[in-house]
């Protein structure tokens, strides 16, 4: 039993409304929605949103009904881990125990439903608490990040006592993004933060880990949901 949740605020500071924003042709939710809704794999899903007509939308696309979210989840700190145990309890009082609960960022619409396979894929190979997807940092803490010292002066952020001197000599490191979480229940129940247990990255290409944060992500966003289109990856 998998389920399928969306969280949609309706409040946004970068760029106000971008839950219910079109782009497209359709609201920047529905493209993270519709592919949920259409994946063989996902048996329910749910959106979690503030907003009544963002909610209502939800139900009218046939989601399950679990009622607005808690004012306390709805401000622009909650953790996200809050706002997922809510959404799994109220869904679970409905249809019982679930197998995975599945989360997809309304904010990252450039994923491809492959990612989404590839996440349910790796999470039952595997077995961890978490499925968390990541891209290939473009900038790295042991090599180009910066921090200021006491004086005033730059600092690489995590120093290695041999130093690095080439990007190829510094660990890897990821980026968080938002196209794919993959959770067991049992953990998200119980545990009461993301890093909490076992998660394990799913790296996806960093053309389509990109987040609407601001104007400027949602005009290249735009571009490359365009893309996307007229290459036929997508309706």
């Amino acid at each position: 039993m998998i389920i399928g949740h969306i969280g949609a605020r309706a409040g946004s500071k970068g760029v106000p409304g971008k839950n219910f924003r079109m782009l497209h042709g359709k609201h920047l939710i529905d493209w993270s929605l519709g592919q949920l809704l259409d994946s063989d794999r996902v048996d329910h899903v749910v959106v979690s949103s503030d907003s009544p007509e963002i909610y209502e939308h939800g139900l009218k696309r046939g989601c399950l009904d679990i009622g607005l979210r808690p004012a306390h989840l709805a401000t622009d700190t909650a953790a996200k881990w809050g706002v997922w145990q809510h959404a799994l309890g109220e869904v679970e009082k409905q249809i019982g125990p679930a197998d995975a609960f599945l989360d997809l960022d309304c904010t990252s619409p450039l994923r491809l439903p492959k990612d989404i396979d590839a996440g349910l894929d790796l999470f039952e190979a595997e077995q961890p608490d978490m499925v968390m997807s990541c891209c290939v940092s473009g900038k790295n803490p042991y090599f180009n990040m910066l921090e200021t010292d006491d004086d005033g002066a730059l600092q690489v952020s995590k120093p290695l006592p041999h130093g690095v001197v080439a990007r190829q000599q510094a660990p890897m490191v990821y980026d968080h993004v938002g196209l794919v979480y993959v959770v067991k229940p049992s953990y998200l129940r119980t545990a009461s933060r993301l890093f909490e247990g076992h998660v394990i990255p799913l790296i996806v290409p960093n053309e389509r880990g990109l987040d609407v944060d601001s104007f400027f992500d949602w005009e290249v966003i735009d571009f490359l949901m365009g893309k996307q289109i007229a290459e036929g990856l997508r309706d």
